[in-house]
């Protein structure tokens, strides 16, 4: 087993208040406040839980750069007040820049026990083998 600092466990925290409060802020009608707080409280824990070089060298390598300017775009056009907009630059963003972790998190996603039989439902399950990019995928 690997230890889990303190300082990772606050960024855990922060992460999951700041996805919290985006999705809160997304529920009551793209809420600026609610936004601007989730979206810094994310950025904040993200870089408590895998360290700030860690931080910096994943979100500023050169194949992610545009996608790096689109999700901190997003950020600050929430920032200055356009929430709408800045949640749709700021999404294109994040699928730009995590879409490589798609995968591993469906099939995690896939093995939590409740969530994973509504997962493997005939029509969802399609769909998320299309966004996995598992097209022959066996289930057990």
């Amino acid at each position: 087993m690997f230890e889990i600092t303190d300082t990772q466990k606050i960024g855990v925290g922060l992460a999951g208040f700041g996805i919290s409060f985006l999705f809160l802020g997304v529920l009551l009608l793209f809420d600026k406040g609610l936004l601007a707080i989730g979206n810094l409280l994310f950025i904040s824990g993200l870089g408590c839980v895998i360290g700030p070089r860690r931080t910096l060298s994943f979100f500023f390598q050169r194949h992610k750069l545009k996608a790096s300017i689109s999700f901190f775009g997003g950020v600050i056009v929430v920032l200055m007040g356009w929430p709408i907009v800045g949640m749709i630059v700021e999404t294109y963003g994040f699928v730009l820049l995590f879409s490589g972790f798609l995968p591993v998190a469906i099939n995690f996603l896939r093995r939590v026990p409740v969530l994973g039989t509504l997962l493997n439902m005939p029509g969802l399950s399609r769909i998320l083998d299309m966004l996995a990019g598992d097209s022959n995928r066996t289930t057990v």
